[in-house]
């Protein structure tokens, strides 16, 4: 990823920290021993937490920009 913005970093380091526990869970740390189905699950993993974090990060964005808009008075 090129530039990425700080909540793209975030979400990568939840990301990586997920595909750390997923390695300790199955006791490997030699990505080169994994199985086929073990690296398509630690790739899930990586995945599936940096976007939920992404998806958690902008629902409190939204959130917080909903609180700052002023109510339209009519």
């Amino acid at each position: 990823m090129i530039d990425p913005t700080p909540n793209e970093s975030e979400a990568m380091r939840v990301g990586g920290q997920e595909g750390g526990q997923y390695l300790e869970s199955i006791g490997k740390s030699d990505l080169a021993t994994l199985s086929v189905a073990e690296w398509d699950l630690f790739i899930d993993a990586i995945i599936t937490a940096y976007c939920d974090h992404l998806r958690e990060i902008a629902a409190r964005d939204r959130a917080r920009l909903d609180a700052m808009t002023p109510e339209v008075p009519f």
